[in-house]
């Protein structure tokens, strides 16, 4: 018979600050050309999650054009199909994060 004690772990989440769901249409693009149209469907100080119409490879670089902000570095860090994950070089300031969740808000399904 085995006797043992545990502690369980403490998940502190993988995300480094919370996302928030935001519909807001967006340009993505490489060294300043390929400038495609894309959806940002969630955003956070450090990334977002683009929907797009041309697959993105992971590892790549790409300057992504947001309403009211202009463009920000990024890489790619997953993709599947046509969505992608992307961390921004420089994370954004609280008042740009606000501007774009204010600009991109998406109402929340009410309770029936």
């Amino acid at each position: 018979m085995f006797a043992a004690e545990f502690e369980p772990a403490i998940s502190t989440g993988r995300r480094r600050s919370p996302r928030a769901p935001v519909s807001l249409d967006a340009r993505v693009g490489r060294g300043g050309y390929d400038r495609a149209l894309c959806k940002v469907t969630d955003i956070s100080l450090h990334g977002a999650r683009l929907q797009t119409y041309s697959a993105l490879k992971k590892g790549s670089m790409i300057w992504l054009t947001l309403p009211r902000l202009g463009q920000v570095a990024a890489t790619i860090v997953w993709a599947d199909d046509f969505e992608a994950g992307c961390q921004f070089h420089e994370s954004l300031n609280d008042q740009a994060f606000a501007t774009l969740v204010d600009y991109g808000h998406v109402p929340h399904p009410q309770a029936a």
